[in-house]
Parts: structure tokens; C-alpha cells; sequence
């Protein structure tokens, strides 16, 4: 039966598409501005833009000084963030209600007009910035640069998720002033936002509050790509080894999946969680708990809607267990899986460990307001979210084989492994 939390929505003159779903229960509101500018809109030589804006919408914007949104949202009891992934740039705040159109007046500040702070004093801080983030983030710790390798050898070196959000450093410092401006008013507008609200005020107050502070906005951004065509499974899947100093030996599998549009993506989700995403998944019970040969397995399927989309394996080998045995176990399942398909309680295990995380997401005002921008930016439609186990539980045991069959058989899975070798570190083969 479908869930039924109330949504409202209306598109303002400007183009910003406007979500409110009402809730009483708290008196605070959550809301989320989900901006259709992430790694995949970045252009040869300019990457890693989208991600410094992560960074830059922090620092001040026309009427607001640098640091100063995040200190009056904290001063009012609020709270604040963001993120960038290979589709999407989230900011996200929560208030007390009472401070709600004050959250809405600094969005629609540095949304609108941020290109009067943003200086050569500013861009070259935040470059530093994020410079110093991926030393820590992604260079100077154990797999740090995992995702990377993964990305690159999974899709095609000129698609748009060959490079992950970090970005080039060389394209960051080579960036200038021009080009940030340039970067920022071809993405950030109105036209590219969705305004997501939830929590405590009703459905014609939140449009009435989105008209008043955003309605101003002028869109000058450019139209969206569209998306490319739908890639096929790996063909001749990679086989990368890494060798150095590592807490253990990991092993990466790496998988081109459909897009979160099609059906057969949420088909994948289940296959993997099948193989390794559940606590009683396959790889967990022979790997894990019987031979012990690895010390933790984790599946996760990543939605992209430009094409394609990723799955992941992930297994920590236990010490003094040779990782070409553990690589050839998952190789067995991944087969057996596409061969045999899911049993019945297999199935049924995945269906309520979904039901359980979803619900437990969508009962908080953060993550429902988030799944609800997701729905309405790759979907279309923000009411999916009431309707998303339903489909999940419409999903047959042979829906999953055949999805396993296509997607994750051995020869369709990038292959990453970090050999520990102390005395060879950093050689790669």
C-alpha cells in the first residue's frame, strides 16, 4: 500500500520548481536545494568547478559576508551543509520554523548574486582549500583514490563519470577568475533549482515564502545536457593491481549499471544486495562467517542518470588469505547468481531490509526532503517517494537473474586490488 506524505508543488515565473511537504510534528523545517550542476557538467580541462562551489557558496555573496551564513543560520538554532556528486550539488539547512525565511533570504543571496564576492582572493583561498582536502581526503590515505580507479576503467575516458567529483588539480589551478564566473552563471539559476521544504508550515505558505525570496532571481543558465545514450555492460572489464602499503588487502569490483531510470537498475540493487549487501547475503555467509577469509563485504549500487550507472563490491581480505582465492569465491557467486537467480527469501530479505532504511529515512526531515528533490530532479515526479517500496516489492526473483545475467557476471566486473607489498609501494600493474 502506498505511503502518504503530502506534497505540494508548484514552478515559479523564474523557473525554480517548488516542493512543500507539510509535517506538524516538529516545530523546524528542513530544506533542501537540489541544483542540477555536478562533475558530469564539467567540460575537458575544467574539472573539479562544480565541487569548488561546494566550497565557495560559503564564503560571502553580495550582502552577506564570507562566513557569515553559516554563523546566522547556527545563531538561530539552525544548521547547514552541502554536497557534490557526479549529478547534483545539495545545500541543505535546517531551521527552527521561526528562522525559516531568514534561511530563504541567505539561499537567495548567494544563489542569486554571488559572483559580487567572488574575488581572486576568494578563488584562490577555496582552491587551496579544496587542494588541501584531497591531500587528506583522497591522496595520503589507504584507497583513497579507489573511486577514481574504479570510475576510470568502468566508463569511457570521454564520458562524463570517467572523473569523479575531486576533479583535476591541474584543471583546478589552471581555472581562472573568468572561467569560475563563466562556470557559475551557466549553472546556478532558477531554471536548475528544486526548492525542497519539509516540516513545519503549510504548502501555500512555503510557495508564498519561495515567491518572496527567490522569485526575484534571474535565470541565465544554460540548458541541460541531455542525457547520453544508455552504455552496455563491460565487455572486457580491467584488471588494475595496486601494490603498497595498505592496512589489509581490498578488493574493488566495479559494474556498469543502467541508469536510475530504468527499471532494471532497482533489479541490479537487489541482485547485489543478494551477493553482498544484506547481513545474510551470500559472500557474507561464505566469506565472512565460514571461511573468514575476508574481514568485511559491502555491495552498494550508485544511481547516475547520464547513460549509466555504478555498482560496487567491496571485500577487506583477512591477513594471510591469498585475495586471487577470495577474487575467484565472488566470481563463483556472481555466476551462480546470474545462472540460478535469488531464492524466494533472498528476495523477500531485500525487499524488508529497503523497507526498513526507507522508512527510517523519509521519518526524518533531512533525508525525507532530500529523497523528495532526488525524486523530482530523476524522476520527474517528487510523489515517487510514496510509491518506491511498492516497486521494490514488485520486483520478481527472476527479474533479479536477469539482471545479474546482464549486468554483474564475472566478465562484465572491473577488477580493483590493492596487494599489500611494502617494499613496492605505489608500483602499479
Amino acid at each position: 500500500m502506498p505511503l502518504d506524505f503530502p506534497i505540494a508543488t508548484t514552478t515559479l515565473s523564474n523557473g525554480l520548481r517548488v516542493v512543500v511537504s507539510e509535517d506538524r510534528s516538529v516545530p523546524t523545517v528542513a530544506m533542501n536545494l537540489w541544483v542540477d550542476v555536478g562533475s558530469r557538467h564539467e567540460q575537458p580541462g575544467r574539472t573539479g568547478l562544480a565541487h569548488l562551489f561546494e566550497h565557495l557558496m560559503f564564503e560571502g555573496s553580495e550582502l552577506v559576508g564570507a562566513g557569515e551564513h553559516m554563523a546566522e543560520l547556527m545563531a538561530h538554532g539552525g544548521r547547514a551543509n552541502a554536497t557534490t556528486s557526479f549529478d547534483r550539488t545539495l545545500y541543505v539547512q535546517t531551521v527552527p520554523s521561526g528562522a525559516v525565511e531568514l534561511a530563504l533570504w541567505l539561499e537567495a543571496d548567494r544563489q542569486g548574486h554571488l559572483l559580487a564576492a567572488l574575488t581572486q582572493e576568494n578563488l584562490d583561498v577555496q582552491r587551496d582549500v579544496v587542494v588541501e582536502e584531497k591531500r587528506q581526503r583522497y591522496d595520503t590515505v589507504p584507497f583513497g583514490d579507489a573511486l577514481a580507479r574504479v570510475c576510470a576503467g568502468v566508463f569511457p575516458e570521454d564520458h562524463p563519470y570517467h572523473h569523479t567529483t575531486i576533479g583535476s588539480m591541474e584543471d583546478l589551478a589552471a581555472a581562472s577568475l573568468a572561467d569560475v564566473h563563466a562556470f557559475y552563471v551557466a549553472n546556478y539559476g532558477p531554471a536548475t533549482t528544486i526548492l525542497t521544504l519539509v516540516g513545519d508550515l503549510g504548502e501555500q505558505d512555503g510557495f508564498a515564502l519561495a515567491e518572496k525570496y527567490l522569485g526575484h532571481l534571474e535565470d541565465a543558465t544554460q540548458a541541460r545536457p541531455p542525457a547520453g545514450a544508455a552504455l552496455a555492460p563491460l565487455a572486457e572489464a580491467p584488471r588494475i593491481e595496486v601494490r603498497g602499503e595498505v592496512p589489509s588487502q581490498r578488493l574493488y569490483f566495479g559494474f556498469r549499471l543502467p541508469p536510475a531510470t530504468d527499471p532494471a537498475f532497482l533489479h541490479c540493487g537487489i541482485a547485489l544486495d543478494v551477493v553482498a549487501g544484506l547481513g545474510v547475503s551470500r559472500l557474507q555467509f561464505r566469506l565472512l562467517r565460514g571461511e573468514e577469509s575476508v574481514s568485511a563485504v559491502s555491495a552498494s549500487a550508485i544511481g547516475l542518470v547520464d547513460g549509466a550507472s555504478l555498482g560496487l563490491l567491496v571485500l577487506d581480505v583477512s591477513e594471510g588469505v591469498d585475495p586471487d582465492r577470495v577474487e575467484a569465491a565472488v566470481h563463483e557467486e556472481l555466476s551462480r547468481l546470474a545462472d540460478e537467480g535469488p531464492t524466494e527469501d533472498e528476495v523477500r530479505t531485500s525487499y524488508a531490509e529497503t523497507e526498513r532504511s526507507w522508512l527510517e529515512a523519509l521519518a526524518g526531515f533531512d533525508d525525507r526532503a532530500e529523497l523528495i528533490s532526488r525524486a523530482a530532479a530523476v524522476h520527474g515526479d517528487p510523489t515517487r517517494i510514496n510509491r518506491y517500496l511498492d516497486e521494490v516489492q514488485s520486483v520478481s526473483a527472476d527479474q533479479v537473474r536477469e539482471a545479474a545475467d546482464t549486468w554483474l557476471r564475472p566478465g562484465a566486473a572491473l577488477v580493483l586490488l590493492y596487494r599489500l607489498d611494502a617494499t613496492e609501494e605505489g608500483e602499479a600493474r
